[in-house]
């Protein structure tokens, strides 16, 4: 059977008033390597002047999903410092995106999995009554109307709907796999397989869950309580609440991402898992794009975060007989930016950059506050907040060199850590 994977497109009014969404974002996110040691996942700088979780809450907001609580544990203070200064929405229209750490309210453990945090904190869920529950990761980058899958939700009668994409065979173990029947029912739910199932009539790719989930709040509670007394169980929502209601045949449906409409967006279907270096680095390359598949500038579906009182970027010294230049290619260079005389191509500099004169970057990625010295020269390299380069200094060019003093990725890619004392 040839499986058709555009599922029908469903949109109908709901009362949003109705839905309470929980975003995870309390991920250590160890492949990310030196970018998490002192922040979790979702709080990790993206795309110059925003943080992942930025992403995901931009999503709900412009659907307008109004009463989200983000659920956080891992080193999260810088992500809970950015979502109370960034995120103030108007509580006189009973709006809020509030974090919920880690509490200990069950016993003395903490989280112990994506579907024990929610079950920690089931006492938001039956304090807000809402009719649904939306249960997202908080740290993938996409852009969706939420609205939409909620429709698809609530017109089949579904008791959970996972949002899904088609990913290539070769990748699909690191994801939960489906197999859905022809109205897109889920029939098995495997947690990273060894050997993924393909989809019928494409042998190349499988059918993932993007780890987003809508579910009736009262077959939530039920479910988790469940889980909870289970001792074998890992606690989580992929590994065992899903294969747990497939099994006992509740309402399972999948939600084709394809199928997605977002108002300004050409394109449908972007989503990346940005759990490693490789793929955190992949994606700020597809922001520089002439035509970018994720795109920062479409005023309709904006992303979102808050605002600093940083001035322009600003690009000085015009010396062509020395090639001493200020100038951008391909890039995306943010406020308090200076560039002194530096040439930079395919890159994205963070807030209160500095590249002074002679100085090179290509494919880089600054996160912030960084000041690149004179003649230095710099390819496919991440450099985190609070860093000098020192004068000369060339990085990403002799890999194994890089070795000895930087983590450098399986595609190459060097980091400098934070606040790192780099020397030539």
């Amino acid at each position: 059977m040839l499986l058709d994977m555009r599922g029908p497109v469903i949109q109908s009014p709901f009362d949003m008033s109705r839905v309470l969404v929980m975003v995870l974002a309390g991920g250590e996110g160890r492949r990310l390597g030196p970018l998490t040691i002192e922040r979790a996942k979702p709080g990790v700088p993206f795309g110059g002047r925003y943080r992942i979780i930025d992403v995901v809450l931009s999503n709900f907001v412009n659907s307008g999903m109004h009463r989200i609580k983000v659920l956080t544990q891992y080193k999260s203070a810088s992500l809970e410092e950015h979502i109370a200064r960034a995120w103030r929405l108007s509580p006189m229209l009973d709006s809020f995106i509030e974090t919920i750490p880690a509490q200990q309210r069950t016993g003395k453990s903490w989280f112990k999995g994506s579907a024990d945090a929610v079950y920690q904190c089931q006492n938001v869920i039956s304090d807000e009554e809402p009719d649904h529950v939306c249960v997202f990761g908080g740290d993938h980058v996409y852009k969706m109307d939420v609205r939409q899958m909620l429709a698809a939700h609530n017109a089949r009668e579904a008791e959970v709907t996972v949002a899904a994409i088609a990913v290539p065979l070769a990748e699909a173990s690191a994801f939960g796999v489906l197999e859905v029947d022809e109205d897109w029912r889920i029939l098995r739910f495997h947690e990273k397989p060894a050997n993924p199932p393909a989809i019928p009539g494409q042998p190349n790719f499988a059918l993932a869950s993007m780890g987003n989930y809508i579910f009736r709040s009262q077959v939530l509670l039920d479910r988790l309580e469940q889980d909870a007394a289970r001792d074998n169980s890992l606690h989580d929502f992929g590994h065992d609440i899903l294969p747990m209601m497939v099994d006992r045949a509740d309402s399972v449906f999948a939600y084709d991402f394809l199928t997605n409409l977002v108002p300004g967006e050409p394109l449908q279907g972007y989503w990346r898992d940005i759990g490693t270096v490789d793929s955190y680095y992949d994606a700020h390359m597809d922001l520089v794009a002439v035509a970018p598949q994720f795109n920062l500038y479409n005023q309709r579906w904006p992303v979102r975060t808050g605002i600093n009182h940083d001035p322009p970027a600003k690009f000085v010294f015009n010396d062509e007989s020395t090639a001493r230049v200020g100038t951008a290619t391909e890039s995306i260079v943010s406020l308090g930016c200076v560039i002194s005389g530096g040439r930079i191509h395919r890159s994205v500099l963070g807030n209160r950059c500095r590249v002074n004169s002679f100085s090179e970057l290509d494919g880089c990625v600054l996160l912030g506050n960084i000041d690149i010295g004179r003649h230095a020269k710099l390819k496919r390299v991440i450099v985190d907040k609070h860093v000098r380069i020192p004068e000369g200094m060339q990085i990403g060019y002799d890999l194994e060199k890089d070795r000895e003093r930087f983590f450098v990725s399986d595609g190459g890619v060097v980091v400098i850590p934070k606040r790192a004392k780099v020397r030539v």
